[in-house]
Formats: structure tokens, C-alpha cells, sequence
């Protein structure tokens, strides 16, 4: 696979987590600037995630975007908007991350 692909895949992640942010910015939808932006990067995700996706199958794709953007998310809403983790949250978290890991180095699915 290129690294175009990949970095593709990392773009789109990257969107989606600013989006998912700004989703929570534009407050429902009511400030207008949060809520063009958002949508522009959501936009900006799924078209590159479409391009990770000439040669990452979905399955492995989606799973390695919604593990990273979930755990993304997570450690923004923790440092911009001051919410709390949880032992248990954290730890679901690092299960997360080791599955993308896991997915990544050990899977015969992804050629490198």
C-alpha cells in the first residue's frame, strides 16, 4: 500500500476528530461558523477516507478510523472540555488503541 493511502486514512481521522469538536462547538447547530466548519471537515473526512479506501479494505479501514477517532475524541473532550475519565474509561480506551495495534502489525489483511 501507498503512503498516500495512509496518510490519507490519517487526514481523514484528523477531520473527523475536528469536526466531531466543532460539532460540540457550534452548540446544536446554533453558531453558524462552528457549524460551516464542521461540515466542511466532515465533508473533507469522508472523501479521503474513500481514498484510503482504493486500497484498505472497509472493514479494516472503519475499524482503524472509529478506534483512532474515538480515542481522539475522547482525549480532547478531556483537555479542551475539562470532562472527566473514568478507570474503566481509560481502560477501554487503551483496549482500543491495542486493537488498532494489534489489527496493524499482526493482521495479514493490511499489507505493508
Amino acid at each position: 500500500m501507498s503512503p498516500i493511502t495512509w496518510l490519507a486514512l490519517g487526514a481523514a481521522i484528523l477531520l473527523e476528530v475536528v469536526g466531531t469538536s466543532l460539532l460540540q462547538a457550534s452548540q446544536q447547530f446554533t453558531r453558524p461558523v462552528p457549524t460551516v466548519a464542521m461540515a466542511g471537515c466532515y465533508l473533507a473526512a469522508f472523501y479521503l477516507l474513500s481514498v484510503a479506501l482504493r486500497e484498505i479494505p472497509v472493514g479494516l479501514a472503519y475499524a482503524i478510523w472509529s478506534g483512532m477517532g474515538v480515542v481522539l475524541i475522547a482525549m480532547i473532550g478531556w483537555v479542551v472540555f475539562k470532562q472527566r475519565l473514568d478507570a474503566p474509561a481509560i481502560l477501554g480506551l487503551a483496549m482500543i488503541v491495542g486493537g488498532v495495534i494489534v489489527i496493524n502489525v499482526f493482521s495479514k489483511t493490511v499489507s505493508h
